[in-house]
């Protein structure tokens, strides 16, 4: 049963969200939004460039340990490592891992495949400094989540050293949105709809196809990529994605666990410092990829 956090959560969303008709303000929107999640301050949030991509870095984890690659959401057209910072350095403290995370092009300025090739060049200038791919995870939370599945694609068939792990929070993967949960969902989900991912999407795309593999990697043969952690709020209309995330890694077989938390909604673990579940989510996840870390 949810908490009674999560009903206070809800009827806040409902009673107005990000409109990204206008996307300068719907970026400006989201960030005042993003402004108000706490971070901790007892961390260091450092400024850098990786391969021409700036990055945060976050000391999440002991020096030396590995490093997670974090690829924040924002439907590909808005979001910021310093929006996301509290959220990546917790995702960092419960796998024990330094936090890099790039602020990746995002569109309009800068179409697909933009976000792909600036993920791929950070994770490659992460074994260039001398840390093991055994000792790298993969994340991101919805259009990162998507983004980190695409940047596994590509980095195999790159014939790159692969991470450990990948680990996606309600994943954005199917960019023409004809999952059936975008309708069978649509009035359970207090923060994504149908027709604003459309619009996000077709940004994203300028033109090109939705169906491409590096775009929504649904599409993708996902044999032989490393072992997967999808969790998804039974609440979100992105249900479906990751549902088929989990059937065609699991068809490909590609070690895959999809976790489906009872009433969660969009990304709930943003909300870890009030919502129970939130934390409960964050520490299964450590759990699993901790396991799956090469010494």
């Amino acid at each position: 049963m949810a908490s009674e956090v999560l009903a206070e959560l809800v009827a806040a969303m409902r009673a107005g969200g990000v409109d990204f008709s206008d996307i300068q303000k719907g970026r400006a929107d989201l960030e005042a939004l993003l402004a108000g999640m706490p971070a901790d301050e007892g961390l260091a949030y450092e400024r850098g460039e990786l391969a021409g991509v700036p990055v945060l870095r976050i000391n999440s984890g002991p020096s030396g340990a590995g490093a997670m690659l974090y690829l924040h959401g924002g439907a590909y057209i808005a979001g910021s490592t310093q929006g996301y910072r509290g959220l990546i350095a917790e995702i960092g403290k419960a796998l024990g891992l330094p936090a890099v995370a790039p602020d990746y092009r995002l569109a309009p300025e800068a179409p697909f495949p933009a976000a792909v090739e600036d993920a791929v060049a950070v994770y490659q200038a992460l074994l260039d400094e001398g840390i093991p791919a055994s000792r790298i995870v993969i994340a991101g939370d919805s259009a990162g989540g998507g983004l980190t599945l695409a940047t596994l694609v590509k980095l195999r068939a790159e014939g790159m050293p692969l991470p450990a792990a990948g680990f996606m929070i309600s994943p954005w993967a199917d960019l023409t949105c004809s999952v059936a949960t975008m309708e069978s969902k649509a009035a359970e989900d207090p923060s994504l709809d149908r027709a604003g991912l459309l619009g996000g999407a077709a940004a994203y795309l300028a033109g090109q196809d939705p169906a491409h593999p590096l775009a929504s990697p649904v599409n993708a043969d996902l044999a032989g990529l490393p072992p997967l952690l999808v969790q998804v709020g039974s609440a979100e209309i992105l249900l479906g994605d990751s549902m088929l995330i989990a059937e065609r890694a699991g068809h490909a077989g590609t070690h895959v666990q999809l976790e489906v938390w009872p009433d969660m909604i969009h990304v709930w673990h943003s909300f870890h410092f009030m919502l129970p579940e939130g934390r409960q989510a964050l520490d299964a996840a450590g759990t699993f990829l901790r396991a799956r870390l090469g010494a």
